[in-house]
């Protein structure tokens, strides 16, 4: 596998949502402005437990509902590290939540001797 920059029409798709990421932040509810001035957190700093409920629940119609399900898929698929440049170099910790790595657990791990 190389390091080699992602190329094509999905680099340019991926850059654009990335770039709109930068500056999304959530306007209204627990995360919005009113708990979190002056502008509300931003959407890749939404806790993934959140996003999970959103997505149960329905996400917003419209771009914010969009924006939201990517995050989700990213936080769900364990890539959050691609939002890390858009942080600022801050880690998700110092953003006001704190990071928990994802535990995998299986139907037949109990199962299995130690």
């Amino acid at each position: 596998m190389t390091d080699a920059p992602l190329s094509g029409p999905g680099a340019a798709a991926l850059a654009a949502i990335l770039s709109e990421l930068a500056a999304a932040r959530m306007p209204f509810g627990k995360f919005g402005p009113q708990q979190r001035p002056p502008h509300g957190l931003l959407l890749i700093d939404l806790p993934y437990e959140y996003l999970a409920w959103l997505r149960r629940e329905g996400f917003p119609k419209g771009r914010l509902g969009e924006l939201m399900a990517f995050v989700y898929q990213v936080k769900q698929d364990g890539a959050e590290a691609l939002f890390e440049p858009l942080r600022g170099g801050r880690p998700a910790a110092a953003i006001g939540h704190r990071h928990q790595p994802r535990r995998w657990a299986f139907p037949d791990d109990a199962a299995r001797p130690s």
